[in-house]
């Protein structure tokens, strides 16, 4: 569903009403022992280092500094909680793969990634962005195989839409769908956006109101 003509209207105008509220940054977790309480619906964004995942949550929430972003990958070194309309919290993940930082810190923040994933209990779906230049890497099917395994529901978000011309990523978005169709937890509608030109961002806020929806939020 990649395409906006395909999108009721209605979720479109319920996904900008959700966004369009209070946007609060609620706390920070370095470790599994500071995880905020779990209340009501949470989604997390996952994605690559430097895949633009702060980038994307500040054009959803249509505030330019809600989420730091850096033109550094690893900046986001923990896992980042934001209130929006006091009907949904939002993840910012950290950064896996690459990161400019010792080979020991990546290792605690993939370890509080994974544990994360599988303890948390209201988290309705995992958001899983994937730089459209590059498609998924096998750092991104590991990731994969490990919300397969722990059945967590994800969500393919391509980024950087932008950079493509519309043959090349109609092309990106076929092999996508086709390395998805065997696996349990994903989702099958790969999503397009882009934060430089908000490409697709009413259609991401539109699921994630669905989503809110269909767990009763």
């Amino acid at each position: 569903m990649h395409d906006s003509t395909e999108i009721d209207p209605a979720l479109i105008e319920s996904g900008r009403l959700l966004f369009a509220g209070n946007a609060d940054f609620l706390s920070a977790a370095p470790s599994l022992g500071s995880l905020p309480p779990m209340k009501g619906v949470e989604i997390a964004f996952a994605g690559r280092s430097n895949v633009g995942k702060s980038s994307l949550v500040n054009a959803l929430t249509g505030r330019n500094t809600l989420a730091r972003t850096s033109h550094t990958p690893g900046r986001t070194q923990q896992l980042n909680f934001f209130d929006i309309g006091g009907r949904l919290t939002l993840v910012d993940m950290p950064g896996y793969g690459f990161a400019a930082v010792e080979k020991a810190k990546v290792a605690a923040w993939t370890e509080l990634i994974h544990a994360y994933l599988k303890g948390r209990a209201n988290l309705a779906r995992v958001f899983m962005l994937i730089d459209s230049r590059h498609g998924l890497k096998a750092i991104d099917t590991d990731v994969l195989d490990g919300l397969d395994k722990a059945a967590v529901s994800y969500q393919i978000v391509l980024t950087k839409a932008d950079a493509l011309k519309k043959s090349e990523m109609d092309a990106r978005i076929r092999g996508v769908e086709a390395a998805l169709a065997k696996r349990p937890a994903a989702y099958p509608e790969v999503l397009l956006t882009s934060s430089r030109d908000d490409r697709g961002v009413p259609e991401l806020r539109a699921a994630v109101a669905r989503l809110l929806a269909e767990h009763g939020g």
